[in-house]
């Protein structure tokens, strides 16, 4: 294996432990030794690449968030239409790899932190726009504009809730489907 490779492996190996060891705690209440160790790297190793646990969370949400945009763009390229566009920007969000409860967890503790972090503020923010942005897109397109801001915003909370209540143990059957559902009255309501 090349030399370069290793270090993406490691860093690799500490984010898919940091999501992991948040997943069995359910909170950040860990400490980089226990990640490092789950990962099979020191614990001066893993401050070495991420420099604080922090950073190494940030990291991580940065990582469950890159798969879970490539699933939303996957999805959006094989949908016709707005509701099929809409409905696959749900999908993805209640996607097994997405609604695994180590990820659920993860993004719990992404909330809490976000209220005394700005770097991880700013990330939050960031899926905000995009998740709203995907949203009011197609909502533009099946109900007036000036309505369709607001059902995005709905929607989304709809889904934070969801997200919200597996973190709590509570166990939607098929949370896709519930938003899916509300999304299908919503639409009614406008025609």
């Amino acid at each position: 294996m090349p030399r370069q490779a290793i270090p993406a492996r490691r860093r690799a190996a500490l984010v898919d432990a940091t999501i992991c060891e948040i997943g069995d705690a359910g909170t950040l209440d860990i400490t980089v030794a226990r990640i490092a160790r789950r990962a099979g790297v020191s614990s001066a190793l893993a401050h070495h690449y991420f420099g604080s646990k922090e950073q190494l969370f940030l990291a991580a949400m940065r990582h469950i968030l890159g798969l879970y945009g490539a699933q939303v763009r996957q999805a959006l390229a094989t949908a016709a239409g707005p509701q099929a566009r809409l409905r696959a920007v749900v999908a993805a969000s209640f996607g097994p790899s997405n609604f695994h409860p180590d990820v659920v967890a993860a993004w719990l503790n992404f909330y809490v932190l976000a209220q005394t972090s700005a770097p991880i503020r700013r990330l939050l923010h960031v899926y905000h726009r995009r998740l709203r942005s995907n949203l009011v897109h197609d909502l533009r397109r099946l109900m007036p504009a000036r309505d369709a801001a607001a059902a995005a915003d709905g929607i989304a909370a709809l889904i934070d809730g969801l997200y919200l209540r597996r973190a709590l143990g509570a166990d939607t059957a098929d949370p896709g489907t519930l938003v899916a559902d509300h999304l299908d009255r919503l639409l009614r309501g406008c025609r």
